[in-house]
């Protein structure tokens, strides 16, 4: 980021500020680029092509503001002081509950953002810095190399161009050529010690709620309850939405939406049937496959997130997977403690998440015994 020839270049110390601002800015460019890119293709690679772009939003926005604190370092300061603190208000999610004041606090998301601010501070410096020297000693000749006045510039379109293009040449092979056969009826699946019908779409399948989302683990485990269904359930879920009690793997087994199903799994019914129920992370596991062929995977409940060892590498195919809908990972009947729960991925990551949490990518499919 120098702009002075030599005989009028700044003392190291005041130049530092600036360095270290751009190495850290387009360290975390880098690492944007690198989740954005990668959630794209793992978790948005479905549907209308839109849902891919939004995706790419946070990246956008990053770029957006290295070209800009490498160009016009004040101005570029106050944007990242202000984006740091708006994304730290946004992960701290302040809400009320029962009249209470409650702010969930995401540590790893708080350190990016106070990252995000201290890059501003930096560059901020930066700018006091030069406009200092330029007061004293006036303006001074831009560099003769083109390479040298554009440099900053040019790392922060190659970096990210060269992420885009290595993390593209492995996936895009991978999702372009999922198998998808279209039925989404119930499916026998069998291989690798295990033998199940998984439930046809419907309730016992990518179930969407009228909030437009998939229902938590404990909506599933607490639907038996009296009364039945996803309403709130005293003793656990209040009607303000928040929880008082979270419930357990053993009230998952006696009470969990799938044991409603009808046999053919498309209607739930007033009474338990006890037909179907949740998958275990085993089975969830054995039943991953890819192109058709069971991928030979095994999990042995090692210290999570942990990638299941397979023969073959599964994705998100039929007949375990809809490729079109948004759900990547399926809960598990397994609690990991007594507020989280375990949910498999498409490509065999077994990881555990708050039972009462869940996003559109969560959701679960019924199974039963042949």
């Amino acid at each position: 980021m120098n702009q002075y020839p030599t005989h009028t270049r700044r003392p190291w110390l005041q130049r530092l500020p600036g360095w270290t601002g751009a190495a850290l800015m387009l360290a975390l460019l880098g690492g944007v680029t690198y989740w954005c890119f990668g959630e794209m293709y793992h978790e948005g690679w479905w549907g209308p092509f839109y849902i891919r772009l939004v995706y790419l939003i946070p990246f956008a926005l990053m770029l957006a503001l290295t070209l800009t604190a490498f160009a016009r370092p004040r101005l570029g300061g106050w944007l990242l002081l202000a984006a740091g603190l708006v994304l730290a208000l946004l992960l701290m999610e302040p809400r009320l509950e029962s009249g209470r004041l409650v702010i969930d606090h995401d540590f790893s998301g708080l350190v990016i953002a106070g990252s995000i601010a201290l890059f501003g501070a930096l560059f901020l410096w930066e700018a006091r810095s030069r406009r200092r020297w330029l007061q004293q000693h006036g303006p001074a000749p831009q560099p003769g190399s083109w390479l040298r006045r554009h440099l900053p510039t040019v790392l922060a379109l190659g970096i990210p161009a060269l992420i885009i293009a290595s993390i593209s040449a492995v996936m895009l092979p991978v999702v372009l050529t999922r198998v998808d056969d279209g039925d989404r009826g119930a499916r026998l699946i069998e291989g690798n010690g295990v033998t199940l019908i998984w439930a046809p779409e419907g309730p016992g399948w990518n179930w969407k709620q009228s909030w437009g989302g998939y229902p938590s683990w404990a909506a599933v485990a607490l639907y038996g309850v009296a009364p039945a269904g996803m309403e709130p359930k005293a003793g656990y879920r209040r009607t303000d939405g928040s929880w008082e009690q979270l419930p357990t793997a053993a009230e998952m087994a006696r009470t969990d939406l799938c044991r409603y199903l009808s046999a053919d799994g498309l209607v739930l019914l007033d009474e338990a049937q006890n037909i179907w129920r949740m998958p275990t992370v085993d089975e969830l596991v054995r039943s991953l496959g890819q192109h058709g062929a069971n991928a030979g995977c095994t999990w042995e409940g090692q210290a999570i997130p942990a990638q299941a060892v397979c023969a073959l590498r599964p994705d998100k195919e039929t007949p375990l997977w809809a490729p079109d809908l948004s759900p990547v990972y399926y809960w598990a009947a397994d609690e990991y403690d007594a507020r989280r729960a375990y949910f498999v991925a498409y490509n065999g990551m077994v990881n555990a998440t708050q039972k009462n949490g869940g996003n559109p990518r969560h959701s679960y499919r019924c199974v039963r015994e042949p």
